[in-house]
């Protein structure tokens, strides 16, 4: 079985951005299935975990529920994540919790980026803000990223957004069948002697 973190950062309960992410991760599932295979997704509303993330920046240390929640994200074979789009850009919510994981969680993996917001004049912040970040992760992001404004969801052009989620979904569906993740290098560490160059 395929593992999927799908991360949240909506700011509200319920949220535009978890619909999102619910979408998102139904379409993987869909895409997945007609290939033959199967997911498990692991969802992570980031704003349960706020004051922890607060204390995690304080202190370097992941307590509570946190630390189980980026081991979680951190193993998993692919990402979905949604931030909500606040003046042009990620929310800081969204970043700090990536902020807070192993610097390499993310290479070589997959990911499906989302955003929502209140006007599409900022659906551009998915690439000049979003995407560049996980790439700077060296994840694998796929080329389709969707955005979804507050029109999209009741207007004549629903059927607009079903068609860019179900795209970007069978673009990550196709990424996880390829996608090799980098090994951790703690899995078959050098023996010590080897290190200190003793025979």
């Amino acid at each position: 079985m395929t593992r999927i973190a799908v991360v949240s950062a909506g700011l509200s309960q319920p949220s535009s951005t978890r619909l999102l992410a619910d979408r998102l991760a139904a379409a993987t599932d869909r895409a997945l299935t007609a290939s033959g295979r199967g997911a498990t997704f692991d969802v992570v509303e980031v704003r349960g975990h706020a004051h922890e993330l607060a204390n995690n920046l304080l202190t370097g240390f992941a307590a509570g529920g946190l630390r189980e929640v980026l081991d979680t994200v951190g193993a998993a074979d692919g990402l979905i994540a949604v931030t909500p789009i606040f003046n042009a850009s990620y929310s800081g919510l969204f970043k700090t919790f990536f902020d807070v994981l192993e610097p390499d969680s993310f290479t070589g993996m997959p990911v499906l980026i989302g955003a929502t917001g209140g006007s599409s004049r900022h659906s551009l912040a998915l690439e000049h803000a979003v995407r560049p970040m996980f790439s700077y992760l060296r994840a694998m992001v796929v080329p389709t990223s969707v955005y979804a404004a507050s029109e999209d969801w009741a207007s004549a052009d629903a059927d607009g957004l079903r068609a860019r989620i179900d795209r970007a979904a069978a673009e990550f569906a196709t990424v996880l069948g390829k996608a090799r993740r980098t090994s951790d290098p703690s899995e078959d560490p050098v023996p010590f002697a080897q290190l200190l160059g003793t025979p």
